[in-house]
């Protein structure tokens, strides 16, 4: 398999370092391009084909950057602006400072503006004709380690590939510039249904009117849109509500640019030391004790360079919600997460001379998750199943949580762990079929499953658990057939859930019919790597911030950002 490397220069040296990925992507699609075809046109021989295609057209990028640890990062704080056509954003200078606007316009000469404040405004533009919108979805996913791995599995098949995030759901396109007519799409499609594939539609709209960008400045008004936006104190206050208090500050410059998804994207550009800031206090809490949010700091930054390549098609790096890390600038910066931010600059966790697969979550109920028990993909040796726990208070080489018994004793502890004191420790939410159904119905729908029009549920059962005691597999039993969940999707298609450790109790009514179910559980999100919650606690009892990584991470290590370290490359 061909490698693509793509090297990033000096932070000092940005412009260059773009370049050098540019070209090498394009010289990437390229070749893919010309591989897709040879695909399309011998599909009757697809498996020998498949064979060529991969030759060339499976990325396994290799990201690097050099040593300097204040990197830029591009940040989509605002990612689908215009999908509402109410949504509205005021961006404002700070005191004495006025911000400078860079109107880009193809291969005219920029249009600059220097203002104290602005309001953006959407504005629905009808076009001279209607236009036909296609894509070939391919599947669709809750998350991104989901679709990355889906995503390696469709250009497995010879099928060139894209990510892509249109709602809060993510999804594996076939690659628009290469299946770009209706007859090639639907050829890719025809191909792989004849292939078993029940996931794949094709996704079509006829779009009559499109959202522009209004800006509106002193009374006049421009619609471009491409923009960047400055100021001299790299200050910019950013405004979606309608009070001050939905206000947050950004450090840095922010940029308006299209999106895939027929919306806007603005991106904020920012140093990655500034912008843990605006992420640490908001993933740990301000109440944390020192070394648990010194172990968030180090985590939050090797996370955030591992990741740059989320939003590729798109053009950014990184989303600023649950789907990233949660980062709202400068606004709820505090001196303590300050502190700890500053002490461990430039210190990431790896494993193999590689940046680990930083995850964490809030709460894990007892257990950490290895990977697999919540992804598909390979397993990362460094996160692994653990006790989340200083005490002897289960024997899993006894006592299996792979075993429906087992987990239900397990969950029914309540004392001895490292978040016990946690509200989402152990939790219980009953829900009735009604509702259970119809937030199947509405799952179903998004990937637009066979089984959607399911109108009653007649059972749920867990037929397979993880050895972390997470769901592998869960059976649900409708008028319509089978509906099968796999790890993560149980938390995607039902509301009561907080993780995917949990057991079923049904409940009845006094007939003895089955009215609904209670879902009975432990932890909150999806429980691998660090606790936030156990990491607390552990820097409470005086562990280190280094301690509190071993535990979490077994076998990596910390060190210093150095040019041998790989960002992330493919398993």
């Amino acid at each position: 398999m061909t490698k693509y490397r793509v090297i990033y220069s000096e932070v000092s040296d940005r412009k260059t370092a773009m370049k050098t990925r540019t070209c090498n992507v394009k010289e990437m699609e390229k070749r893919t391009k010309q591989s897709a075809w040879a695909w399309l046109i011998n599909s009757c021989r697809v498996v020998v084909t498949v064979t060529c295609v991969m030759g060339m057209a499976a990325p396994g990028l290799t990201q690097q950057r050099g040593v300097n640890d204040d990197v830029e990062l591009q940040v989509g704080i605002v990612q689908r602006f215009g999908e509402d056509p109410l949504d509205q954003i005021t961006l404002e200078a700070t005191g004495g400072d006025r911000l400078t606007l860079r109107f880009l316009a193809g291969n005219m000469r920029p249009t600059t503006l220097a203002v104290e404040k602005i309001q953006l405004q959407i504005a629905m533009q009808p076009l001279p004709e209607p236009i036909l919108q296609e894509r070939v979805v391919l599947s669709n996913h809750p998350n991104f380690e989901t679709a990355e791995y889906a995503a390696n599995t469709w250009r497995s098949r010879g099928i060139l590939v894209e990510i892509a995030q249109p709602t809060n759901r993510w999804q594996v396109w076939a690659r628009r510039d290469v299946y770009s007519t209706a007859i090639v799409r639907r050829l890719l499609l025809q191909t792989i249904q004849a292939q078993g594939v029940r996931t794949a539609y094709i996704d079509t709209k006829v779009v009559d009117r499109v959202p522009k960008v209004f800006w509106a400045v002193n009374g006049l008004g421009y619609n471009r849109q491409n923009v960047e936006i400055s100021t001299l104190r790299n200050l910019i206050r950013v405004n979606r509500g309608k009070t001050e208090r939905t206000a947050r500050l950004y450090y840095g410059s922010l940029k308006m640019q299209p999106n895939s998804y027929g919306n806007f994207t603005i991106v904020n550009q920012v140093p990655l030391e500034i912008y843990l800031r605006g992420v640490v206090p908001y993933e740990i809490g301000a109440g944390a004790q020192n070394a648990a949010v010194e172990a968030q700091a180090i985590i939050a930054r090797t996370y955030a360079l591992r990741n740059l390549r989320r939003f590729a098609i798109d053009g950014y790096e990184l989303c600023a919600d649950v789907h990233c890390q949660v980062y709202y600038g400068l606004q709820g910066a505090i001196p303590n997460t300050d502190r700890a931010i500053a002490a461990t600059r430039g210190l990431v966790l790896t494993y193999n001379n590689e940046l680990v697969d930083a995850l964490y979550s809030s709460t894990t109920g007892g257990i950490t998750a290895g990977f697999s028990d919540v992804w598909n993909g390979p397993d990362r040796p460094y996160l692994q199943s653990v006790l989340d726990t200083t005490k002897n208070v289960w024997d899993l080489s006894r006592y299996s949580l792979t075993k429906e018994e087992n987990v239900r004793r397990f969950i029914s502890l309540q004392q001895g762990f490292n978040e016990e004191q946690e509200p989402l420790f152990r939790w219980r939410y009953e829900s009735k079929l009604p509702d259970i159904t119809a937030q199947l119905q509405n799952y179903l729908e998004s990937k637009k499953h066979p089984l959607a029009n399911l109108q009653s549920i007649q059972k749920m059962e867990v037929t397979e658990r993880a050895q972390s005691g997470r769901i592998l597999q869960m059976n649900i039993y409708t008028d319509k057939g089978v509906v099968e969940l796999h790890k993560e999707e149980v938390r995607s298609a039902f509301k009561p859930p907080r993780s995917s450790f949990f057991y079923l109790d049904p409940l009845k009514n006094q007939n003895q019919e089955l009215i609904g179910y209670a879902f009975v559980g432990a932890g909150f999100g999806h429980g691998v790597g660090l606790s936030q919650t156990g990491a607390s606690q552990l820097a409470r009892l005086g562990w280190s911030s280094q301690q509190i990584l071993n535990f979490y991470y077994p076998g990596a290590q910390v060190e210093r950002l150095n040019p041998s370290i790989i960002f992330w490359q493919e398993p």
